[in-house]
């Protein structure tokens, strides 16, 4: 049997999220999935609870929750940058090439 063997199938994910135009929201959702974990991870390893960390930060603790939240991507980026240098951490934010 001979193999018809012309690459692969359909576009890339990339280009089925653009079209579908889900591309923005699903690349600030994984976004924000990351950092919450590198937030959450770097709170644990410091043995700091929510309430020390929201006290240290200047604000709630359900402030905190909603920074620490994988799915609210409703945080301003002072919040993220608060949180991230009383946890010792620098938030990096860059700007590329390509929408």
């Amino acid at each position: 049997m001979a193999s018809n063997d012309s690459g692969p199938v359909g576009g890339s994910l990339e280009e089925f999220l653009a079209e579908s135009g889900i591309r923005n929201d699903v690349y600030d959702a994984a976004i924000k999935r990351v950092l919450a974990w590198q937030m959450e991870e770097a709170r644990k390893a410091a043995a700091i609870t929510k309430t020390e960390l929201a006290a240290t930060v200047g604000t709630t603790r359900s402030q905190i929750d909603r920074a620490l939240d994988p799915e609210n991507v409703a945080v301003s980026i002072d919040t993220l940058n608060r949180v991230a240098s009383a946890l010792g951490k620098r938030l990096k934010i860059e700007l590329v090439d390509g929408v």
